[in-house]
């Protein structure tokens, strides 16, 4: 067949396309320029259509002109497109999960296949590193492993999708099982003895709207007066307060856990601590004056300075509590946990503690809960048993 030329340039410097003599289509793109000889480094893209190398042609040229190095495929390793693929792709994402990110790519990812060939790394290759990671004296967890696949993953697929990679490496990789952890909730009489055990301590207030509203941590420690509606009794839970995990960060506010804004209506009794606090802490602002410390405007949960709280001394405050109650491991999540069993055995729907509880999916709640619905079970049981014998069925 002859070469049927149709060098077209494309608009803006998105490069030239021309049919080769064997049908496809080829274009090619200015990536690079020498800044000592002043030469052009170009890329080649082909398809069977002017269309699709049209396509690839100006998805190139964007990344070119964000500043990306655009390299022929085959020369790209796993750690330079891990480096573009979080300089590039994950700038939305949360600082602390960048980190997470980065710190997962650099300490485990890299060492393992960064050397590799991105259009060369195998199933079989990624298979033996997850195995890799299980061995050795310090084998990281099934859920650690989990998570640092789960990264390559996303890297990968960014690969597939930007026609570097026909297929993602990490699909159909076996992972380690993890055991499912089991949730320590307090029963009836560990949450009268941890009531007592806080009574009368400066931060006894979240332990109780932890305890009774189910909210993270963050959240409480994130939750601003103007959230509270004290005349509708409803609470929207719309941000959290986060300490950054790079070094020398501190503390600022963040989005929720799953980006999402709730409301939840707690009892009665909650907003009347609520309230008889806000009190307590006016009074308090008036006497430090000047030297009030809400540099976050309007928390509701200070020290008596008006500064806001810290994770790890809620962190040992719990477990200081725990031990108090014959729970040495007691953690602050463990309150939630609390509020949710709570919940199941008062009778509640799993869509409303699911709601209330933030999570993503009502399956999230069942999975986590599932040991705790046999009280719920028998409940409808009984409830299904009265109902019949008041319309006479025995």
């Amino acid at each position: 067949m002859a070469t049927k030329k149709s060098n077209t340039r494309a608009a803006n410097g998105n490069g030239t396309i021309r049919q080769r003599a064997d049908g496809r289509w080829e274009g090619r793109l200015t990536v690079e320029w020498d800044a000592g000889s002043g030469k052009q480094k170009q890329r080649s893209f082909y398809g069977w259509s002017q269309k699709e190398v049209a396509e690839k042609l100006r998805a190139a040229a964007v990344e070119r002109d964000k500043g990306l190095n655009v390299k022929t495929p085959e020369k790209i390793t796993v750690s330079s497109w891990l480096q573009t693929w979080l300089t590039t792709y994950c700038t939305t994402i949360k600082p602390n999960t960048l980190y997470t990110y980065k710190k997962q790519v650099d300490c485990r990812i890299v060492p393992a296949l960064g050397a590799v060939k991105l259009t060369a790394l195998r199933p079989d290759q990624v298979q033996k590193s997850v195995n890799n990671l299980t061995k050795g004296d310090d084998p990281l967890s099934p859920k650690s492993i989990k998570n640092c696949v789960a990264v390559l993953r996303s890297a990968m697929t960014r690969a597939v999708q930007n026609d570097l990679i026909r297929k993602n490496p990490c699909d159909n990789v076996e992972l380690p099982k993890a055991k499912k952890k089991e949730i320590q909730p307090l029963d009836e009489t560990g949450i009268a003895e941890f009531m007592k055990a806080i009574s009368g301590h400066h931060n006894e207030l979240i332990f109780k709207i932890a305890l009774f509203t189910g909210m993270r941590q963050g959240e409480l420690m994130g939750l601003k007066w103007s959230d509270i509606d004290f005349d509708k009794g409803l609470i929207t839970i719309q941000r959290q307060l986060v300490h950054g995990k790079t070094k020398g960060t501190g503390y600022s506010m963040a989005s929720t856990k799953t980006d999402a804004i709730r409301t939840i209506r707690p009892a009665p009794l909650v907003l009347d601590w609520l309230k008889s606090w806000q009190k307590e802490q006016s009074a308090l602002r008036l006497r430090f004056g000047k030297q009030w410390g809400d540099n976050f405007g309007g928390l509701v949960f200070t020290d008596v300075t008006g500064q806001h709280l810290c994770h790890s001394t809620l962190t040992h405050e719990a477990r200081r509590f725990g031990k108090a109650i014959g729970k040495p491991d007691l953690r602050f999540h463990d309150l939630r946990h609390s509020y949710a069993v709570m919940c199941i055995r008062a009778g509640d729907d799993f869509k409303t503690i699911s709601s209330n509880l933030g999570h993503t999916t009502i399956t999230i709640t069942m999975d986590i809960y599932a040991a705790f619905t046999n009280d719920m079970a028998l409940a409808s049981s009984n409830r299904m048993t009265a109902y019949m014998q008041s319309i006479g069925v025995g």
